[in-house]
Order: structure tokens, then C-alpha cells, then sequence
């Protein structure tokens, strides 16, 4: 078996889904059929846990494929994740999908809403309620890991690459931010770049995982709760029936845009990792922090 000599770190929201979808489409690349196994990251809950079957997912990789990887959004704010990774593959190589955490907060608390791991639909509430969550109380339902519903935490992107650059030289690391992505091709072109792979002519760039909401909101827990029933009996597969249900129980939207007094609060919240980011990357991030409104993604 080939192992995964390539990890995209994350972070949620920040356009892993459409790059993964992008690279497992190349004929030299392999990706893991599963999207997000999230195996590494010991410090969260985890649906797979076996060494055998997360090696299951690149069963299918073989000598023609240059690369083989897997994207897991949790892993860059995972203290654990990089370290296990390295200890798997110490010749790894990481890629980190960067955004605003501004728009980034609000952008992940839609998401958890969505997949029904939040209940509290109002941001600006969830929000105020992340220091009884970090004691364990006001937690949804459903919530897998209590840690992906602090969103301060989740989202501090400055905090988390400092870490990752403590660990992994830099020309092992490849940084993409969101609003790159306006240059898809580029962007796709760099990567396989990255990768020491041949680029294989694309030119269509689909983004994926964008806005959303439930056609048939009464149906929102039946895919979760398969999900918890399966790992709870140690099942390790597909979920067919289920996938195909939750696939037709979306409907793509617009986002809503943040409300100004949020976003004031949030600039303030961010504000120094914002600058902890402008110093790792070396890139001026200024325009994140003045006062505006931008289409989210």
C-alpha cells in the first residue's frame, strides 16, 4: 500500500472541499474516497480510529499515482494531528486553505447548523455561549466534538500555522488563502506545482460546499444518527441510503451577510491573530480588519 505522502490541513470553510474534489479528478493523484477521515487529530472524537482501516482508504492507490492524499479540515487545530502525521510519514507534506476569520466564525457556525451539530441558529448567541460550552454545558444534541462549537478557538488561523511552522519546514507547507481562489487555475496549477505533478490541462473549477440550507428539515438527524449507530456497533463503510438522502436534503443559497455590529466584534476578537498571520505568511492582511462587507464564500 502507498501511504498518504500529502495532508490538506484544513481549515473548515476555507475552500478545502472544492481543492480535494479538484486534485482526486487528476489521473496521477489519489485521494481518499472518504472525504475528511480525520484520523489523526487524537485530541477530537473521531468516527475512525483503526490504523487498518484508515490505511483501507488508499487500498486503491498504485505506482502510477504521484501523490496520494487526504483532506481533513480538523487537523490544523488539532495539537495532535500534525505530530501523528509526521510519526506516520515524516517526509509528509502539508497544505493549509486560509480566509478571514472574520468571515470564517459565522461561516463555520452555518455549517455546523446545517449538519445539525449546532442548534442555536443565531450566531451572535452561539457565539456568547463558547466559555459555558468549554465547560461542557448548552451543548447540542447531536455534537460530536464540543471543541468544533468554539469558535474563536476553531478559527484562529494565526495560532494554528505558528504551530504548524514550528513542526514542518517551511518548503514542505504550502499556503493558499481563500480569495486566491479567484485564480482557480492558478491556484490548481501551483499545487500540482507543489506536488512534483504534471499539470494535466484543467480549466474547469467548480466551487463546492458553498451556502445552504435543508429542503426537508425534519429529515436533518436521521443521517447523523446512522452515522452514530454504525460507529457505535464498530461498522467501518458507507452509509449509502443515508449519503444519498442527506445529498438531496441541501439546497444551495446565498449567505446571508454579517451584521455590522458582529463583524465589529469579531475584527476586535481576531485583530491579533490576524497580525500573528500577517507575520507567518508575510502577507498584508490589512483589508481584513477595515471596516466592510464582502460576499461571503
Amino acid at each position: 500500500m502507498k501511504k498518504p505522502d500529502f495532508f490538506i490541513l484544513g481549515a473548515p470553510k476555507c475552500g478545502t472541499t472544492s481543492l480535494a474534489a479538484w486534485l482526486a479528478e487528476h489521473p496521477d493523484i489519489y485521494m481518499s474516497p472518504e472525504k475528511e477521515p480525520h484520523f489523526f487529530n487524537t485530541d477530537h472524537k473521531r468516527y475512525l480510529n483503526s490504523l487498518e482501516g484508515y490505511e483501507r482508504l488508499f487500498e486503491g492507490a498504485s505506482d502510477r499515482h504521484a501523490a496520494v492524499g487526504e483532506a481533513s479540515v480538523w487537523y490544523l487545530s488539532s495539537e495532535d494531528a500534525v505530530a501523528n502525521i509526521l510519526a506516520y510519514n515524516p517526509a509528509a507534506r502539508f497544505i493549509v486553505m486560509l480566509r478571514n476569520p472574520v468571515e470564517m466564525a459565522p461561516s463555520l457556525h452555518e455549517e455546523q447548523v446545517f449538519t445539525g451539530r449546532e442548534e442555536v441558529r443565531d450566531f451572535a448567541t452561539a457565539w456568547d455561549l463558547q466559555e459555558a460550552r468549554k465547560r461542557g454545558h448548552d451543548l447540542p444534541r447531536l455534537t460530536w466534538e464540543p471543541k468544533h462549537l468554539l469558535y474563536g478557538d476553531m478559527c484562529r488561523l494565526g495560532a494554528q500555522l505558528e504551530r504548524l511552522f514550528s513542526r514542518v519546514p517551511a518548503e514542505r507547507v504550502k499556503m493558499i488563502f481563500i480569495e486566491d481562489l479567484r485564480d482557480a487555475r492558478g491556484v490548481y496549477r501551483d499545487t500540482l506545482s507543489f506536488l512534483g505533478v504534471t499539470d494535466d490541462g484543467r480549466v474547469q473549477f467548480e466551487a463546492l460546499n458553498a451556502a445552504k440550507k435543508r429542503r426537508w428539515p425534519f429529515l436533518l438527524h436521521l443521517p447523523r444518527l446512522a452515522i452514530a449507530f454504525k460507529h457505535a456497533l464498530g461498522i467501518e463503510g458507507g452509509l449509502g441510503i443515508w449519503k444519498h438522502i442527506d445529498s438531496r436534503n441541501r439546497i444551495e443559497r446565498p449567505r446571508a451577510p454579517i451584521d455590522p455590529a458582529m463583524r465589529r466584534r469579531l475584527t476586535e476578537y481576531f485583530a491579533e491573530d490576524i497580525r500573528k498571520l500577517e507575520r507567518v505568511t508575510g502577507r498584508d492582511l490589512s483589508h481584513w480588519v477595515r471596516p466592510r462587507q464582502t460576499a461571503d464564500v
